[in-house]
């Protein structure tokens, strides 16, 4: 098989089988779960990502009074996306634009190489209900291309599970307002998919901040943390000789210890 023929090979055999047959239910994988309707994507969760209850209330503008109305009047009915347009809570444009950012940031975590196995239970659907609906092959292709972007941006997969360490700007170098906001919320112990809960914002963008971050100098790189060798002492027959050059040798290990 040719390296470009492996590159457009399926994100995920299972999904692409059941885009195939129009299936109805639930994908399940270990970092999530992708939602089918007809074989199209209307759903995705992933415990790696803000839901989108908080996009819309933490990184949008809907009082988490309404969602938790809309939740208790139209969740067992499966109805709640529908709910909080009738009741004037959230425009429809609004709802639609992060309820697509929720489901692909959830299925670039729910599809990833180390999600384990894949199950599919038949028929089940989410208490969202019907907002918009995605091809499975669109998912798929955007689950790749954030692969891609990721590493290009910076190659180390380590900072999107590491604490996020900030550095201090060079002179004269500039940071957005998005980036302050991050480094502002980055306390050394929060990882990515921390400081995206307290953001409000899909995880996967978070990632890519932090990559950014790190790529301009921002963010500490974990490899990038200095290594502590530690300099043999001195011999006893250097240190209890009487010698003129003892002087210089001091001197010598000084330096050798202040260019570590």
């Amino acid at each position: 098989m040719t390296a470009a023929v492996q590159s457009l090979a399926a994100v995920s055999p299972l999904l692409t089988r059941l885009a195939a047959e129009r299936a109805t239910g639930a994908l399940l994988r270990d970092r999530g779960t992708l939602f089918l309707e007809d074989g199209r994507v209307v759903h995705a969760e992933s415990p790696s990502t803000p839901g989108l209850d908080v996009l819309l209330t933490t990184g949008g503008g809907l009082a988490p009074e309404r969602w938790n109305e809309a939740v208790n009047e139209a969740g067992a009915s499966r109805q709640v996306a529908r709910f909080l347009v009738d009741s004037g809570g959230l425009a429809g444009g609004e709802l639609e634009i992060c309820h697509i950012a929720a489901i692909f940031d959830a299925a670039f975590f729910a599809l990833s190489p180390g999600s384990g196995p894949s199950r599919f239970r038949r028929g089940a659907t989410h208490w969202i209900g019907s907002v918009r609906s995605v091809p499975a092959a669109a998912v798929e292709r955007e689950t790749r291309r954030r692969r891609e972007l990721l590493d290009a941006v910076w190659p180390y997969p380590q900072l999107d599970t590491a604490p996020v360490v900030p550095r201090q700007a060079a002179p004269g170098q500039i940071v957005t307002a998005r980036q302050r906001a991050l480094l502002g919320q980055a306390d050394g112990v929060r990882t990515p998919a921390d400081l995206a809960w307290v953001l409000g914002r899909p995880a996967f963008h978070t990632l890519l901040d932090v990559r950014r971050l790190a790529a301009a100098g921002l963010v500490e790189t974990p490899h990038d943390r200095p290594v502590q060798v530690p300099v043999p002492p001195l011999p006893d027959w250097i240190t209890q000789a009487q010698s003129p050059d003892v002087a210089l040798l001091r001197r010598l290990r000084d330096a050798l210890e202040a260019s570590l």
